[in-house]
């Protein structure tokens, strides 16, 4: 019995082992075999790239609606001469003047300049020539002791640079492009905010008091420092690029950890030592700080280069940290922390649109910037919403606070950002030279024209 058994086993195996030795590497390129991936992988087609924007556009332009209404009736104002305590901006899915929308605002422009397609435009002047128009209204009923909207109340009497530093850089963007547009009131109102009431160091720099007396955090780069870059360029005044700049330096004098190459999320004056909690959204605010300011600084301003060596740092080490399916962790060096959407999204822009401007280069970081955004869009689902998004979050100083904060598809720093993501890869494949090569995305210098392996590449590339 046992040796009919052991006939019958070895007659079964016979056909396993044949079908193993089936492929090998004498007969089979074993290298041609397809990864399992889980995101994506490939270069990108610009019709996939605007088949996501369009998505996300359609859920906002449905959800986020500019108009005013009666808070008891909800019937529409047309009028800004019936304005009263009562009216407010209607209430949609996400908060019009929030720092998340001037994000957005400035997302919508550079949608429009890499598609040409005007509803993006008009999303964005559409909402913030009604803040604009409609803030001397409210504002005289706020000075007369009256209860006004909330939302409006952050254009006419800002608190934070939360309430203005992102809408007035967007602002200032759409005012420079088309100077017809009447956003004066609300340019004004937010940049003597950030310049003249902004609590500040005894340096300059932008800070707070809580959660401790004297606290730098690394958002209020972005929430303040291109709306004065950007303030500069409107205004043709050379001495708010210098103080944009010297910002960006004493932030980073503070922030910036050299031995990582990375930023941390807070600093505290009376702290000694300061704790690096390198928060996600936060680098990305700040290496957005970056390119936002170059974008606005003059090509032949003196101190430009000290900006653009820190941007080069900063993506360097980016680059490095990013996960194996394109995103970057809530805590950039922790990888047991979630993957999380809004700084992959800005990471993705920023990278990208450096390459675009030829302050990096794109054979080193093409290939960060495709799988960064193969990952983003994988986050963007069938309703155009934006999901894997860490919800607002404060300083801490320990790990658990930062890697435990929730996601939620309600979290607006996902929406803006990933235009902006999209808007700016658009412009790399319509620049670059991107092609999977060896199964491999690199980017070349001139248009790959086969599908081929290229096997050398020297001047004129050969197949």
């Amino acid at each position: 019995m046992k040796r009919t058994l052991h006939l019958l086993l070895a007659f079964v195996a016979v056909p396993f082992v044949a079908i193993a030795q089936q492929t090998n590497d004498s007969n089979t390129p074993l290298h041609l075999m397809q990864p399992q991936y889980q995101t994506p992988y490939g270069v990108s087609t610009q019709q996939e790239v605007r088949k996501t924007m369009d998505r996300i556009f359609r859920y906002l332009e449905q959800t986020t609606p500019a108009v005013l209404e009666n808070s008891e009736t909800h019937k529409a104002v047309t009028r800004y001469e019936d304005i009263d305590e009562h009216t407010q901006l209607r209430r949609g899915d996400f908060r019009l003047t929030s720092y998340e929308w001037g994000v957005t605002y400035s997302a919508m422009l550079a949608a429009f300049e890499a598609t040409d397609d005007s509803a993006y435009l008009r999303y964005a002047t559409d909402r913030m020539t009604l803040l604009a128009e409609a803030a001397p209204h409210f504002d005289k009923l706020h000075r007369e002791g009256k209860t006004i909207d909330k939302l409006m109340r952050m254009v006419c009497d800002p608190h934070a640079l939360d309430d203005c530093g992102a809408i007035c850089a967007a602002m200032a963007k759409a005012q420079l492009r088309d100077d017809s547009l009447c956003l004066s009131w609300a340019i004004n109102s937010y940049s003597s905010y950030i310049l003249n009431r902004q609590y500040r160091l005894a340096d300059g720099t932008f800070a707070r008091t809580r959660p401790q007396h004297n606290t730098l955090w690394l958002d209020d780069m972005f929430m303040g420092i291109p709306a004065v870059a950007w303030m500069g360029r409107l205004r043709g005044d050379t001495r708010l690029y210098d103080e944009a700049v010297g910002l960006v330096h004493t932030f980073a004098e503070r922030m910036f950890v050299p031995q990582c190459r990375l930023f941390r999320h807070g600093w505290v004056e009376a702290m000694e030592p300061h704790p690096a909690f390198f928060w996600g959204r936060a680098n990305g605010w700040a290496l957005l700080t970056l390119c936002e300011v170059l974008d606005a600084l003059p090509h032949d301003y003196s101190r430009r280069e000290e900006v653009l060596q820190l941007l080069r740092l900063h993506i360097a080490a980016l680059a490095q940290l990013q996960g194996i399916d394109g995103f970057w962790h809530q805590l950039l060096d922790r990888p047991e922390t979630y993957d999380e959407t809004s700084c992959t999204a800005i990471f993705t822009y920023c990278i990208a649109h450096a390459i675009n401007e030829g302050w990096v280069d794109a054979l080193a970081y093409g290939p960060v910037a495709q799988l960064g955004w193969h990952a983003v869009e994988r986050k963007v689902n069938s309703r155009g919403q934006v999901e894997g998004v860490c919800v607002g979050t404060g300083m801490g100083f320990d790990a658990a606070f930062y890697a435990y904060r929730p996601v939620h598809v309600m979290a607006a720093h996902g929406y803006g950002t990933t235009l902006w993501a999209a808007a700016e890869m658009l412009r790399l494949l319509q620049r670059q030279h991107p092609k999977t090569n060896d199964s491999a995305v690199h980017f070349y210098h001139q248009e790959i024209k086969t599908d081929a392996p290229i096997f050398s590449v020297d001047g004129e590339t050969e197949f």
